[in-house]
């Protein structure tokens, strides 16, 4: 929006501009002491490529907002030349140069500024401290890549330079560039805030674009250098070039612009100045790129270069960070008077009387397109353009003169300054612009912060809307925001979503920063120490899926509250007590023919050890140790071999009544009485020896199972030696089998008792249950193994029970009619006369 005065000058400024004016004479001012300025006032330069003479460079086309820096500076010069407190009595003079955007141009003034004041000669001296240059400090030029040139000249005299647009970070460095400043910020600080606005829009798979100059390969280089580290990915970097007019140029867009498309990103950031940002610009309307993000800078979001291109509302949103510079009072209606002024011929005759006590005839300020234009052609980019980085680099010369010059509120000794002089103060105290502080940090710089603009467009026409800003933290109005797509919310643009903890960064494709997101599986866990793997769990320990750390595993084995334990406990303890009452009745009719001719004091013994057997099932309750696992196996095999003793003593007594008739009367008190008590003894040593094999060979031991249970450790016994443990159980095995062979072919008559049938039962239940126990226990790792040997020796204990005793009790207690010495004596021999009969 114009102010009333620079409106109410249009129409006069556009009538007067038909003449040549004198505008061009408006950029020399002598005075006490000179600020030199470096100025774009052209822009696109002939072929240098052509150039055979060191002939002077001409510029073809005029660049408006380079004049309006160059009114900035002649501005702020003018009014401090005014002020009656800072530099008081002291006349700043001004001598302004064209750069053309050419270190190649912008080196002759540059020369021309280091020459002794009042001669065209530099001086080749062993000492420059008391040496006088034409000019006390410079103000530009605009680009990073003419301050790299430049700036080697000035900080060899230690020159101050103040840039009021380059913001290389190369040029931070405050060793190779001493003497050197600005008024804005670093492309570091850009960088920065590019960085924060993809981050908070989610945006993590990106296109970038630079300007194939200084300013774009330094910023790019630099996002690129940060981007990584932040989680965004680039799917595409690219330079453009800044000479147009090469025949490979339009290749180069076009090839550019094609890549982009293929990688289908949605967001492009564009480090660009705004002539190679406004090729691209129309390169990508003329293929049909579809609708992006643009993420632009101040180097061409404010330019009228870029935006009066055709249909340039189709390109999608554009976006992007100015500097928050504040506006400059007063300059507006300065600009408008001047344009009035030059049209004046004594305004004019005063001005080239100024310019010839410059020696104007060195070098001219080469602006002689700025003779030929109005008010009207600058009026649109006064708005726009951007005055007070070039109106505080002016302040803060002339505030680090006025602390040199030891200058109070009312007068200033003109003693010589030299250039180097000023630095202290410009490095060490801080200066006022409008009221606001400004004061260069370590790297000669200022950081003044950004605004965040959209470019707006309502009824063709163009405004920059602000959503935010960027001072060390970004702040954005989201709501203000209205993207191109249909809903104007934000669009995606990911190659990948953020990772939880607990889950992993799986690579897909050839990008290397482009990854899916897969949790880490069961014990293992995610860790920030290594956040490239699953890091497994300690074998003692565990995880669930997706887990960030690891957890100890609980004890796993056969606990005494569980239902399974309960359900064995009880039928133990009907086994046990079956098996004790057994006892108890066989004691209480032990001189009765059954107990005698099951055995008498043996089959006492036999169900005690049963009894045994049964109260060993404890043992495989509860948390087991190495010796409980040791103990579980002997006390097995010592208590089912004291029954099995018992059944083979009565075995072989049937087998030498029926097979060896003879030789009974000879061997059958051997098996029989007290000597019977010496074999039940001989058997249990027997067995007793092949136990100590079984320590010696390699006992039963504990083993922790890590693989079996997902989140606990299973205690479990494990078999160290088969051979072991087939030996001393093959024992019983072996004595079992005896016992049946010797027992399963017997007969008697209906009237006797077959005591033979009752063994030879009670063995073929242990054999069927020791097959399946084989089978089962070798391959069986959980809980289970112990609930499995409980089974067995239940099974085998209420099978023994059941086909041997339980009948014999039948008998005592409902038959006892039944119990006589008729019926048991000899029951296993058929009566001769019955077979005669």
């Amino acid at each position: 929006i114009m102010v009333p005065d620079l409106l109410l000058c249009l129409s006069v400024g556009y009538a007067a501009a038909l003449k040549p004016t004198c505008l061009s004479a408006q950029f020399r001012r002598p005075g006490d002491y000179i600020v030199g300025g470096l100025f774009p006032f052209g822009a696109d330069t002939l072929n240098l490529t052509a150039r055979s003479e060191p002939t002077l460079v001409v510029c073809e086309r005029l660049f408006i907002d380079g004049l309006i820096w160059a009114l900035g500076m002649k501005f702020a010069i003018d009014e401090i030349n005014n002020s009656t407190s800072l530099l008081p009595g002291v006349k700043l003079g001004y001598d302004m140069y064209d750069t053309c955007f050419e270190p190649l141009v912008a080196l002759q003034p540059s020369l021309l500024f280091l020459t002794r004041n009042g001669t065209t000669g530099i001086g080749v001296l062993c000492d420059y401290t008391d040496y006088q240059p034409r000019v006390t400090a410079v103000i530009g030029p605009h680009k990073s890549e003419l301050c790299l040139v430049t700036a080697k000249l000035f900080s060899f005299l230690l020159i101050p330079q103040v840039s009021y647009g380059a913001t290389s970070e190369k040029l931070s460095n405050t060793e190779l560039y001493p003497s050197f400043y600005r008024t804005v910020p670093s492309d570091k600080n850009l960088v920065e805030a590019v960085v924060l606005l993809l981050n908070k829009f989610g945006w993590n798979w990106i296109a970038t674009v630079g300007s194939d100059d200084e300013y774009g390969r330094g910023a790019q280089e630099h996002f690129l250098s940060i981007a990584g580290n932040h989680n965004i990915c680039i799917a595409f970097t690219g330079l453009i070039p800044t000479d147009l007019t090469d025949p490979e140029a339009k290749n180069h867009l076009e090839d550019t612009i094609e890549s982009i498309i293929k990688t289908k990103v949605n967001i492009i950031v564009l480090f660009a100045f705004s002539q190679p940002a406004r090729a691209l610009l129309e390169h990508s309307i003329r293929m049909g790129m579809s609708k992006k993000v643009w993420i632009g800078t101040e180097a061409w979001m404010l330019s009228n270069i870029a935006a009066s291109i055709p249909n340039i509302q189709s390109i999608g949103t554009v976006l992007g960070f100015i500097l928050k510079a504040g506006t400059v009072p007063g300059f507006h209606k300065y600009v408008a008077d001047l344009f009035t002024s030059v049209q004046q011929d004594k305004f004019c005759q005063e001005s080239r009387e100024f310019n010839h006590l410059m020696n104007s005839d060195v070098l001219e300020t080469q602006c002689k397109q700025c003779d030929h234009i109005s008010l009207r052609d600058v009026s649109s980019m006064l708005s726009c353009s951007q005055i007070q980085p070039v109106y505080a680099a002016v302040y803060s010369v002339a505030y680090a003169l006025h602390r040199a010059l030891g200058c109070t509120h009312q007068a200033c000794l003109k003693a010589p300054v030299r250039s180097w002089q000023l630095l202290h103060f410009m490095n060490t105290l801080p200066f006022e612009v409008n009221g606001q502080s400004f004061m260069f940090d370590q790297s000669h710089g200022t950081n003044t912060g950004y605004k965040l603009i959209v470019w707006s467009w309502k009824n063709g026409t163009l405004k920059y809307l602000p959503v935010g800003h960027y001072q060390d933290t970004l702040y954005i109005n989201k709501s203000q925001i209205q993207f191109h797509t249909a809903d104007q919310k934000d669009p995606t643009s990911e190659c990948f979503t953020e990772c939880q903890p607990g889950q992993l960064r799986q690579i897909k494709g050839y990008h290397l920063c482009c990854y899916d997101c897969t949790d880490c599986p069961e014990n293992t866990f995610w860790s920030t120490k290594d956040s490239s793997t699953c890091t497994p769990c300690p074998e003692h320990q565990w995880s669930p899926v997706r887990s960030t750390e690891c957890y100890d595993r609980s004890e796993r084995y056969l606990f005494w509250n569980e239902p399974v334990t309960i359900a064995l406990l009880t039928l133990m303890s009907i086994t046990t007590s079956l098996t004790g009452l057994t006892a108890v009745l066989f004691f209480k009719n032990l001189e009765t023919p059954l107990v005698q001719a099951s055995g008498g004091k043996l089959s006492l013994f036999a169900l005690f050890t049963l009894m045994l057997l049964c109260l060993s099932c404890c043992l495989y309750i509860g948390k087991p140790s190495h010796k409980l696992c040791m103990i579980q196996q002997i006390v097995y095999a010592l208590c089912l071999n004291g029954c099995f003793s018992t059944f083979f003593i009565k075995s072989l007594e049937i087998t030498l009544v029926t097979e060896f008739p003879h030789c009974a009367p000879t061997f059958l008190h051997w098996v029989t009485q007290r000597r019977a008590w010496l074999l039940v003894a001989l058997c249990f040593l027997t067995e007793c020896l092949f136990c100590l094999c079984y320590v010696h060979l390699g006992p039963d031991h504990l083993r922790a199972d890590y693989k079996s249970l997902p989140t606990e450790v299973l205690l479990l016994c494990d078999t160290h030696s088969w051979v072991a443990f087939a030996l001393m159980h093959g024992y019983n095995a072996c004595l079992a089998l005896v016992c049946f062979l010797c027992t399963f072919m017997v007969q008697t008559s209906g009237k006797k008792y077959n005591i033979a049938r009752g063994i030879t039962f009670a063995i073929l239940i242990y054999f069927i249950i020791w097959i399946f126990f084989i089978a089962i226990f070798a391959t069986l790792d959980t809980v289970l193994k112990s609930v499995t040997q409980i089974s067995t020796i239940l099974t085998i204990s209420l099978g023994i029970l059941g086909t041997y005793y339980i009948p014999k009790c039948y008998i005592i207690l409902i038959k006892p009619d039944l119990n006589t010495v008729d019926y048991f004596q000899n029951s296993i021999k058929e009566e001769p006369e019955e077979d005669s009969q």
